[in-house]
């Protein structure tokens, strides 16, 4: 697997890629404690900026734990594929309507009473530093090419991975 570690708006880039190909994180919160606390989460978009977006319930134990503490971290995984990522970052609530217009659906009357529900919370998380890592042949082919490379001695191209600075 080959190293390419991508900066700025290639960065962004490449987390918007692989986020929205993977859709669920696991969002973990309370970073300094001896047991974090992690949480599945539906990410709703990654905006222009490269912050990544969920709706949250405004009285849940991962929004106690952002106020006191906005360390997050952010685990893709999309095993299938071979596509991973992981985001460090601060996070932040948002109430304010518009937003929460903005990122509200139809599949999110599940967990909450409309756009009105009191409870009703965003979270932005801003990256500041990222991993990935991406086969881009899917686990078929990645596993056929580690065969040929056991089986010849040659180095197959396995993919690439790298750090994100956005």
């Amino acid at each position: 697997m080959s190293e390419d570690n991508l900066f700025n708006e290639d960065a962004r880039a490449k987390i918007k890629e692989l986020v929205e190909n993977i859709d669920f994180a696991m969002m973990e919160t309370h970073l300094g404690a001896k047991q974090t606390h992690i949480v599945p989460m539906s990410t709703k978009d990654v905006d222009d900026d490269g912050s990544i977006w969920f709706l949250s319930n405004k009285n849940s134990e991962h929004n106690n734990y952002i106020r006191d503490d906005d360390s997050i971290q952010l685990i893709y995984a999309k095993p299938g594929d071979m596509e991973f990522l992981i985001v460090f970052g601060k996070a932040s609530i948002i109430t304010e309507r518009p937003v929460l217009e903005k990122y509200y659906g139809k599949t999110d009357d599940t967990w909450f009473d409309g756009v009105d529900d009191p409870n009703l919370t965003a979270i932005k998380v801003r990256p500041e530093d990222a991993h990935y890592w991406d086969s881009k042949n899917g686990k078929l082919v990645s596993l056929l090419k580690m065969g040929v490379g056991a089986i010849t001695g040659e180095e197959q191209d396995m993919g690439k991975h790298g750090n994100l600075n956005p």
